[in-house]
């Protein structure tokens, strides 16, 4: 699954996410409190942190959807 990175990532820009509830693949990070700006703010994160750019092709709301989603994204850029 993920490193221990890209789930307090995750958790910073998702508020609804209680600090003891899992983070599962198939979470919706929109219905837990993801917006526009959370995603631009995650975005930079994970650029930064993984050293990668997202091409425009991988800029879209899918790729963002859920934290399995995302994460399969960042490992196809890896």
């Amino acid at each position: 699954m993920w490193d221990e990175s890209f789930e307090q990532l995750l958790r910073k820009q998702i508020p609804l996410l209680e600090p003891d509830e899992e983070l599962t693949a198939e979470l919706s990070l929109r219905d837990f409190g993801l917006d526009s700006m959370g995603m631009v703010s995650l975005l930079s994160s994970v650029e930064d942190t993984y050293g990668v750019r997202f091409v425009d092709d991988a800029l879209n709301m899918d790729n963002f959807a859920t934290p399995g989603t995302l994460w399969k994204t960042l490992e196809a850029m890896r």
